[in-house]
């Protein structure tokens, strides 16, 4: 519905067709008035998720825009169950809204938004507040906005949603919203300075704006820090980096799998610098990965095997402070952990190194080719299997040069220039 509006607004450039219908003759709104040739616009965002720095960043430049633009009015459609960012910034918001020249308004929804903690706090500091049926709005806590510039925020009903949240019919009720406002569309043409017209057709009559109304949410870029920066995709973020990392120690060269999880690492760091993690739980994630590449290394589930899942599971708990994971997060995580590492890396490195043609003690004066060159670390192909290679001699072995294993060191082949392989270095297998 909000892509049919934007659509119909460009194309007629003086009203929105398909907004959500309302009765004729609804408080606040007249006929519009032929005579005027500037219906004027209504600013829409979308402020969705907790209130990161991105998203709070957002919403006061777009305070910004309408005032620099002349907007009639700026609608927060809002579903926040709280801010992750500091009082300060939330009081500097809320500040901003309502010392704005722009009336700034509040629509909780679609059904099944919520308006939660410090989001709610800032709903109560809006010109208007509208309410979809199946929202929720409260759960304030104690109020962060200071009483001698903002008083007490939602008034007599500060106490009731201090620590409940009420729906629509019951904010109605209230006198917290006061109409409903079953959809985006019914909030906007209620709104003081709307213009709208009345449209003969279908069963009812229905009332749609004159005034223009233009949608708008984060830029691409901004929507992918903010998405990085809620706590379940920084979480899994952070256990597929760690996951791939690991698998990345036991294949040769430098290939996707260590790639993906370096970039899954840096979007993960800047999800948990935003969000409030608790370090012991970071701490015990990021050790039992430590413990299972231990166990990997031999190919056998063993007693690492177990602290390491002991130390993840636990982890995981206690991952925030002050916020908690779902159980289905959890759940994915920790299955998809124990599977891949105590069936799939096992089984992939006792297959690797149980072959005939890749075995360790049979590769000791084997010859092969410097795929990358050593220096004093690369690459090497022994019989088209490709090893990270060491080797201790002083002058590095250039790419395509032959060489000759001349030990191994768990995964890493000590190698040699073939025409000077040292054998009395020579070493065996570890």
């Amino acid at each position: 519905m909000r892509r049919l509006a934007i659509c119909l607004a460009i194309a007629s450039g003086a009203m929105v067709a398909g907004l959500p219908s309302a009765w004729a003759g609804g408080e606040g709104v007249g006929d519009a008035d032929e005579g005027r040739d500037e219906p004027g616009t209504v600013e829409v965002i979308e402020v969705s998720g907790l209130l990161d720095p991105v998203l709070v960043d957002f919403v006061e430049g777009s305070v910004t825009s309408a005032e620099e633009s002349g907007a009639i009015s700026l609608v927060l459609q809002l579903n926040s169950r709280g801010a992750v960012v500091g009082d300060d910034d939330i009081t500097e918001l809320a500040r901003r809204i309502a010392d704005s020249t722009v009336p700034v308004a509040v629509w909780v929804g679609p059904s099944g938004s919520r308006a939660l903690g410090a989001a709610a706090q800032l709903a109560g500091v809006a010109s208007e507040i509208g309410m979809a049926p199946g929202s929720r709005l409260g759960e304030t806590g104690d109020q962060i906005l200071p009483e001698d510039e903002f008083g007490v925020v939602f008034g007599d009903n500060a106490a009731l949603l201090r620590d409940e949240s009420v729906g629509a019919t019951e904010a109605e009720d209230l006198g917290i919203v006061e109409r409903p406002a079953p959809t985006i569309g019914d909030f906007i043409v209620d709104l003081p300075g709307v213009e709208t017209r009345v449209v003969e057709g279908g069963e009812v009559p229905r009332r749609e704006p004159v005034t223009i109304v233009r949608f708008s949410q984060l830029p691409l870029v901004s929507q992918l820090m903010h998405t990085v920066a809620s706590p379940a995709v920084a979480y899994l973020l952070l256990v597929i980096a760690l996951g791939l990392l690991v698998f990345e120690l036991y294949t040769a060269g430098i290939g996707v799998a260590g790639a993906v999880g370096a970039g899954a690492l840096v979007l993960a760091c800047y999800g948990l610098w935003v969000l409030p993690v608790a370090p012991l739980g970071v701490g015990l994630v990021a050790f039992s990965f430590f413990g299972y590449a231990v166990d990997v290394q031999t190919g056998v589930v063993r007693v690492w095997t177990a602290i390491a899942t002991v130390s993840f599971v636990v982890g995981t708990l206690l991952f925030y402070d002050g916020l908690a994971l779902s159980w289905i997060t959890m759940g994915v995580a920790i299955i998809g952990v124990l599977l891949a590492f105590l069936a799939g890396m096992p089984a992939m490195v006792r297959s690797r190194f149980s072959t005939p043609t890749i075995g360790r003690e049979w590769m000791i004066g084997e010859s092969g080719l410097a795929v990358a060159a050593v220096d004093p670390d690369g690459t090497v192909s022994v019989r088209d299997a490709l090893w990270r290679a060491h080797t201790s001699r002083v002058t590095p072995i250039a790419q395509g040069d032959p060489v000759v294993v001349v030990g191994i060191d768990g995964l890493v082949l000590d190698v040699a220039p073939e025409e000077d392989p040292a054998p009395e270095e020579a070493g065996s297998a570890e």
